[in-house]
């Protein structure tokens, strides 16, 4: 196992694994935990990143982006997520689009917002009932692998895939 200490930051890591996978589209709803992500991709001219509404939103844009040949990562907290159970069942699930989301989890370890909670304990059973690959990075030492792998994964199999952030691995959000 590498030295934790020696490796850049996790979203540092997530950066590079997106450059090695052609992912170039970011629509994102703001987030705190996923703000160095967020500020790195719009630091780097690689990646065209922009601001979304609403989840369902930037999940319909990655998947037009997906039809139009442009791979796409859709960066969301987990309240977020919570939204998005039809468009996936709807248009990602049926028409074969590998959707690829990013998720930062709320809602565990010491969470101080009930809604945050709530949707937490949803979010995996959602995924699993829509028969949806996901994976959670506690780990920096494997957040390069299972990023790489899960949009491998995604794209071989054409269907949606989700990566959630833990807290382990971001630090979370701290009450205020």
């Amino acid at each position: 196992m590498p030295d934790a200490a020696a490796l850049p930051p996790w979203h540092q890591i997530v950066l590079d694994t997106f450059k090695q996978n052609d992912i170039r589209l970011i629509p994102y709803v703001p987030d705190n935990v996923l703000r160095p992500l967020i500020e790195g991709v719009h630091a780097d001219p690689f990646f065209h990143a922009f601001t979304c509404a609403r989840e369902e939103e930037a999940l319909g844009i990655a998947a037009g982006a997906w039809m139009g040949g442009l791979r796409s990562m859709v960066l969301m907290q987990t309240s977020g997520f919570a939204t998005l159970a039809n468009v996936i069942a709807s248009l990602a699930v049926p028409a074969q689009i590998p959707v690829l989301m990013m998720v930062s989890e709320r809602g565990t370890l010491g969470e101080f917002n009930q809604g945050q909670a709530l949707v937490a304990r949803t979010m995996r059973p959602v995924m699993d009932a829509l028969a949806m690959e996901h994976h959670t990075i506690t780990r920096l030492d494997e957040t390069g692998f299972i990023v790489d792998r899960t949009i491998r994964q995604a794209v071989a199999t054409q269907a949606p895939a989700t990566l959630i952030l833990s807290p382990l691995l971001t630090g979370g959000k701290a009450q205020p």
